[in-house]
């Protein structure tokens, strides 16, 4: 896989939230209201997200601030507070409160864990720590079975530029043109290599989806 660009390490943090039920599923049962979340907030905060892990009852991200933001807090308690605003419009969870804080919802644990990664060394260790947190915690053996990671994103983008890489070295006549390419097909480019053997079903068919996209 190419190497992933470091970003900024003055302004990149890693966090881990986590849902007040421990043990709960409720973030890859309605990942789609996360990946909205993060989306709005993504787009309104001008964040970059190097790297992303929903599980069950957590998530882990390693995120890269606008240049006039210092601390993620905003951001994670943005992220926090639309997805409890959904989930509740949604009907998903009871509505105690008329008018909750963000961390007063009963979804959220109170605050958040988050850390500044000081170097490209750093950041490194910890998209790895993203990749393989599906695997530490027993939900599959292969972190490419996981569908709700970056790492899909990632390996997607480093296919891509080893093909146009392979393009540029070839004679113009033995020039390889993929097969989204031929058919204007954008999503012809696998997720992930082909696999062997049934798919995992630990999570529904219809929740795969990357919230870091």
């Amino acid at each position: 896989m190419a190497a992933v660009d470091i970003p900024p390490s003055d302004r990149t943090f890693f966090c881990t939230v986590r849902l007040a039920q421990e043990g709960g599923d409720l973030l890859v049962r309605h990942v789609d209201i996360l990946r909205g979340a993060v989306r709005y907030v993504k787009r309104l905060k001008r964040i970059e997200i190097v790297s992303w892990v929903t599980l069950p009852d957590h998530f882990h991200c390693v995120l890269t601030l606008a240049p006039d933001m210092l601390d993620p807090s905003n951001v994670i308690g943005g992220i926090k507070a639309r997805f409890s605003l959904d989930a509740r419009r949604a009907g998903l969870v009871p509505q105690a409160d008329p008018n909750p804080k963000a961390d007063d919802v009963g979804i959220w644990q109170k605050g958040f864990r988050h850390r500044h990664l000081s170097d490209a060394t750093d950041v490194a260790r910890h998209i790895s720590m993203c990749n393989l947190d599906a695997v530490k915690h027993g939900l599959v053996t292969d972190p490419f079975d996981w569908p709700h990671c970056s790492i899909h994103r990632d390996m997607r983008l480093a296919l891509q530029q080893g093909a146009a890489r392979a393009n540029r070295l070839a004679p113009v006549g033995r020039r390889i043109v993929g097969a989204h390419e031929r058919r204007g097909d954008h999503c012809a480019l696998p997720a992930h290599p082909p696999r062997h053997g049934p798919p995992d079903r630990s999570v529904p068919s219809d929740c795969r989806q990357n919230v870091a996209e």
